[in-house]
C-alpha cells in the first residue's frame, strides 16, 4: 500500500478537485493525507451564518475535518498561511498571506510532511492554479518544489479539462438555446485536453463528493451551483478528475494515480 498526500489552497478545494481520488485511494487501503495551505479566512459567508464572535477560519477548519472524514483522509494538516484573496486585491500582500510567502519557505514546510509520511504520490495544481487564483498558483509552485526537496516520486497536477468542459456546455446549450456559453479559454480555466496525461473515473464516488461539499456549508450552500445541478450535469463536470504528470504522455496514459504501488 502507498501514501497519497493531496495539497490544496483552501478548505473545500479538496472535495471539488480531488474528492474522488481521495476516497478511492482510502477504499483501496492506501494512506491519505490532506494538507491545506490556508484556513480560508477571506471566503464569503451569508450574514448570520456564523455564531456571534465566531471567526470564519474556525468554522472552515471544522468543515474541513468533517469533509476529510467523508473522504477517508487519515491526517489533516494546515500550513498556517493566510488566505490571499482573489488576484489583484490588497489581501495578496498581507503579511503571512500564502501568495506573499517565499516559495522555498513554504515548500520546506510541505516537504517535512512528505518526508515524515514517506509519500509516494503528491497532488498539487497546474501552473495556472486551475483558474488563476493566487493561492492556487502558489500551491503549484510550492508543491512542485516540495516534491523535489523530499524526493517524492510521483507528482500529479490537478487541473480541469477545458475541452471536456466546453463539450458539456455546448450540449447544455443545444438543449437550452438561450443559454450563453462563457469564454472558458479566455478565462484560462483548466488546460486543453492535449496537455492532460491522467484521467481518473470517479463516477462511483459522486455521492461522496457531494456529501463532502455539503460539509463545507459556509461556502457551498444547498442553493449553490454544485448542489443544484442535475445528476447528469454533475456527473459530466465531476465524474472524472484530471491531472498532468511531467514526463508522461503525449495524451492521457494513466487512469490511476496509485497504479503499481
Amino acid at each position: 500500500m502507498a501514501t497519497l498526500v493531496s495539497f490544496h489552497a483552501h478548505p473545500d478545494d479538496e472535495c471539488i478537485a480531488c474528492g474522488g481520488i481521495l476516497r478511492k485511494a482510502a477504499d483501496e487501503g492506501h494512506r491519505v493525507v490532506l494538507v491545506v495551505a490556508t484556513r480560508g479566512e477571506n471566503g464569503e459567508v451569508p450574514d448570520g451564518f456564523l455564531d456571534e464572535g465566531e471567526p470564519l477560519w474556525q468554522r472552515r477548519v471544522a468543515e474541513t475535518e468533517e469533509s476529510a472524514k467523508i473522504l477517508g483522509v487519515q491526517r489533516v494538516e494546515f500550513l498556517g498561511y493566510v488566505d490571499s484573496g482573489m488576484m489583484g486585491t490588497d489581501t495578496n500582500d498581507v503579511p503571512g498571506s500564502f501568495w506573499s510567502t517565499p516559495v522555498e519557505d513554504a515548500a520546506e514546510k510541505l516537504a517535512a510532511i512528505l518526508r515524515t509520511e514517506q509519500a509516494d504520490v503528491l497532488t498539487c495544481y497546474d501552473d495556472n492554479g486551475q483558474y488563476g487564483h493566487p493561492d492556487h498558483i502558489q500551491v503549484h509552485r510550492v508543491g512542485m518544489r516540495a516534491a523535489e526537496l523530499a524526493g517524492t516520486p510521483r507528482v500529479y497536477q490537478a487541473t480541469m479539462n477545458r475541452d471536456h468542459m466546453l463539450r458539456g456546455m455546448r450540449a447544455l446549450a443545444e438543449q437550452n438555446p438561450d443559454m450563453r456559453l462563457p469564454d472558458t479559454e479566455a478565462n484560462e480555466f483548466g488546460k486543453p485536453e492535449s496537455e492532460i496525461t491522467a484521467a481518473v473515473d470517479v463516477l462511483s464516488y459522486l455521492d461522496t463528493k457531494r456529501q463532502a461539499m455539503r460539509a463545507h456549508a459556509s461556502q457551498i450552500s444547498e442553493q449553490s451551483f454544485f448542489l443544484t445541478m442535475s445528476d447528469e450535469a454533475f456527473g459530466h463536470a465531476f465524474g472524472t478528475e484530471w491531472f498532468i504528470r511531467a514526463g508522461q504522455g503525449p495524451g492521457i496514459t494513466e487512469t490511476d494515480l496509485l497504479a503499481g504501488l
